[in-house]
């Protein structure tokens, strides 16, 4: 039988990664509250904060009744520009800020991952790795910025952008796994699966025989 895999995000680029990887998938968010994790741990760097958050996510969902007997997989994602940290911008403004700052520029992208296992009879293992990529953003115009964020698409994106929908027009190339751009690595959670007991393959959703 093919294991039981939560996704703790209510992400649909990370639905749509898994389900083109061929991995069935439900999903149940957390509702974890982001800057009190953070506030918790004090100041830590964009790459740790990816990973801090994955794990957050991850464990508050495995402690859910109808989390138990499957595998886990939190995902956080935190752009680093400058030095400083960008998360999801939420305002308009502050958006048209951060892209008129990143234009013509390149940043890395951080993308936490975090696996528990509660299966019964499974491994119990809980485990985290971060994938990251450098993202080279071509030259926008003024108007091009304002255009973009008016889409709406860049205020709930960590960093202010997506390669996966308007903002790849904008990319002009990425340094590093993509998969981890668009907000969960495939090949980052192969990584994870055998501290479970797993291959990747054990996710495949395989259709029935003839």
């Amino acid at each position: 039988m093919t294991p039981r895999l939560i996704l703790a995000s209510k992400s649909p680029a990370r639905t749509k990664l898994l389900t083109e990887a061929g991995i069935g998938h439900t999903v149940l968010v957390s509702h974890v509250d982001e800057p009190a994790v953070v506030a918790r741990y004090g100041e830590l760097d964009p790459h740790d904060t990816a990973l801090l958050l994955a794990r957050a996510k991850a464990e508050a969902v495995a402690a859910l009744d109808d989390a138990a007997d499957a595998l886990v997989l939190g995902c956080d994602s935190v752009f680093e520009f400058d030095g400083e940290a960008h998360g999801k911008p939420y305002e308009p403004a502050v958006a048209v800020e951060r892209i008129s700052r990143m234009r013509g520029n390149s940043g890395v992208l951080h993308t936490g991952h975090w696996l528990v296992d509660t299966r019964d009879g499974g491994s119990g293992a809980t485990i985290g790795a971060v994938s990251s990529a450098t993202v080279h953003f071509g030259t926008m115009t003024d108007a091009e910025v304002r255009a973009y964020v008016a889409t709406g698409e860049p205020l709930h994106c960590a960093g202010s952008f997506t390669i996966d929908g308007f903002g790849g027009a904008f990319v002009e190339r990425v340094d590093g796994d993509p998969h981890a751009v668009v907000g969960l690595s495939i090949s980052t959670l192969r990584g994870l699966l055998p501290s479970a007991g797993l291959q990747l393959t054990d996710l495949w959703e395989r259709p029935a025989a003839l």
